[in-house]
């Protein structure tokens, strides 16, 4: 049998723990004041907009400015979505739409706050992979801090 397409993109993983409860994630993943907080590898409060229709099928946008000065775009629609336990949503930039690739967050009550298990999956190529993993250590560094 033949490995299906999507298996052969490359994805990566992020795995945290914080010290609050799964709420307290999931609002800084869905609520839009709260992620503007921390959104994007550049500096803190560096997203100029964003859009979030938290449900199965609602769309999604966020657009920041990074350290270099640089305006970007992401968006996607939301595929499933469990409250305070799983998020899963399309990603794509405004640059390159056609690059379609796949978040999922899952949250994990634990005795002492919260596991945060982090996917992205069906990256184009090997350099997208490599440009988003930078990218989102940028990212959790901010949203560590934020939810500190």
């Amino acid at each position: 049998m033949a490995p299906s397409p999507t298996q052969d993109k490359p994805s990566l993983r992020i795995t945290r723990h914080y010290d609050v409860a799964p709420e307290k994630v999931w609002r800084a993943w869905t609520d839009p004041q709260a992620l503007s907080h921390w959104f994007g590898p550049g500096e803190p409060g560096s997203v100029t907009q964003a859009e979030l229709d938290v449900r199965e099928q609602g769309h999604w946008r966020v657009a920041f400015r990074t350290q270099d000065g640089q305006e970007h775009e992401v968006a996607g629609t939301y595929q499933e979505v469990i409250e305070n336990r799983k998020l899963c949503f399309t990603w794509a930039w405004r640059s390159t739409p056609e690059r379609v690739s796949l978040v999922t967050i899952e949250l994990r009550s634990t005795v002492q706050g919260t596991e945060l298990e982090f996917r992205h999956d069906r990256f184009f190529d090997r350099a997208a992979q490599e440009n988003h993993h930078r990218g989102w250590v940028a990212t959790f560094a901010k949203l560590d801090e934020f939810l500190a």
